[in-house]
């Protein structure tokens, strides 16, 4: 018998570790974020277009080679000339010669004017490559890269956004447990007050409608656990939707959020929001840069080799034939749109330094609103710690005065109600001060 015992009590305890390791613990939940959450994925997809977006824009240095195949038919005289003439099989017949000497001068050659139908195969590569461009390629590299450093920054906006809402949804769920486990003891008080209420009747110190009221509060007390059971199970679902897998089982963290141990200049430094008018700011610069390649001239070189015939790469050897050159171009005047652009970009430059000075500014505002909100919610919940200590006192008090028949049970269900009323008051003013912490760490760029 003692060893069934042991080995009952042993599975027991194998069982009772098993669910511990299973329950999913917030540093676990915070690491399979990272990788599980689709707005996180859909964030780090647009961080790698940008990046594709920069080798775009890096290969226009390299320049372009191209292939083209040209086949055609034609009896124009133009086209057929033109094309005896590229692939250099043009003979003096083409030009009428044949009738010279039997006919006016001033008859038109039908060699050259009414040639038969000819066939035209060209195969042309050609290469060309962008010598200088007045910085502009440059300056619209840096840009890409900046723009890439704000999708960066989006990504980690998005996941610092998802780690504040995956650690407030842990942290309700601790306080709905603590809530819940009051609520528990408040039931057994009151089953334990149903009791005796039952067996005063039975001897006649108390009224039936004792005994209706106390199943009255006991009613209610069921249905605050029924609501806040329906809350966990929303929060599993949330939190499921968050990993983007079914979760049906967390450790609660053990102790409150801890406060940011972080200055407001550190605040700011890890901001995203500064981060990306800072970024804003440096792309501007860049744009005026753009704007300014304009009074620059543009120079680009070029080579070509083809071959033609009246078959696809018939001799190609011996009718093949080569150019290469450059080109300058420079715009000397336009008007004044040239330097009406370059103002527009220099006055969109100061814009942006206001706007990222702005941004400091009211990221500040919203640090100290949140400090100022933290120390409100630290000293409110300091006194209703003291004041549900007091409703336990008092409650506890009126119940052991009941059974001596010195207050009637209204006035312990008030009292009851009033220890009810402090443990949900309590409960809100955690979350707020938990919500109030995670939303400065949020603004910390989820630094911790």
């Amino acid at each position: 018998m003692k060893k069934i015992v042991g080995i009952f009590a042993f599975s027991l305890l194998l069982h009772a570790s098993a669910s511990t390791t299973d329950a999913l613990s917030l540093d676990q939940a915070l690491q399979l974020l990272k990788t599980k959450n689709l707005e996180i994925k859909a964030a780090k997809f647009d961080v790698e277009v940008a990046k594709e977006d920069i080798n775009a824009l890096s290969g226009k240095n390299w320049g372009k080679l191209s292939f083209t195949q040209d086949v055609a038919r034609s009896n124009d005289a133009g086209n057929v000339f033109g094309f005896k003439l590229t692939s250099r099989e043009a003979t003096f017949r083409d030009f009428g010669f044949a009738q010279f000497g039997s006919i006016n001068i001033d008859t038109p050659p039908d060699d050259l004017n009414y040639p038969g139908y000819r066939n035209f195969f060209q195969s042309k590569l050609r290469y060309e490559v962008p010598l200088f461009t007045g910085f502009m390629i440059s300056s619209y590299t840096d840009i890409m890269k900046k723009m890439k450093e704000i999708k960066s920054l989006d990504k980690n906006k998005v996941i610092a956004q998802k780690k504040y809402e995956l650690k407030k949804s842990f942290y309700d769920m601790s306080l709905l447990d603590s809530s819940i486990k009051n609520l528990n003891k408040i039931l057994d008080n009151i089953n334990i007050l149903e009791n005796t209420t039952k067996t005063m009747i039975d001897v006649g110190y108390a009224k039936h409608v004792d005994l209706l009221e106390v199943k009255a509060k006991k009613g209610n007390v069921e249905r605050l656990l029924v609501q806040m059971n329906s809350n966990k199970k929303l929060l599993y679902h949330y939190i499921s939707f968050l990993l983007n897998q079914k979760i049906d089982h967390i450790q609660t963290p053990k102790s409150e959020v801890k406060m940011l141990k972080m200055s407001d200049e550190e605040i700011l430094q890890h901001n995203v929001d500064l981060k990306k008018a800072t970024t804003g700011l440096k792309i501007t610069a860049n744009m005026l840069k753009v704007s300014q390649a304009a009074y620059y001239p543009t120079l680009g070189a070029f080579g070509e080799v083809s071959t033609a015939d009246k078959t696809f790469l018939g001799n190609a050897d011996k009718h093949k034939a080569y150019t290469i050159g450059a080109r300058l171009s420079w715009n000397i005047f336009d008007g004044g749109i040239d330097a009406a652009k370059i103002e527009k970009s220099r006055i969109q430059k100061l814009k942006m330094q206001s706007q990222v000075e702005l941004a400091k500014k009211g990221i500040l505002l919203k640090i100290a609103k949140i400090r100022t909100q933290i120390e409100e919610s630290n000293a409110e919940i300091a006194s209703l710690d003291k004041e549900l200590n007091l409703a336990n006192a008092i409650y506890k008090n009126y119940e052991d005065r009941y059974k001596e028949k010195l207050v009637s049970m209204s006035d312990v269900i008030i009292k009851q109600s009033a220890q009810i009323e402090k443990i949900l008051q309590l409960q809100i003013a955690k979350n707020k001060r938990t919500e109030k912490i995670l939303a400065l760490e949020k603004l910390a760029n989820g630094e911790n």
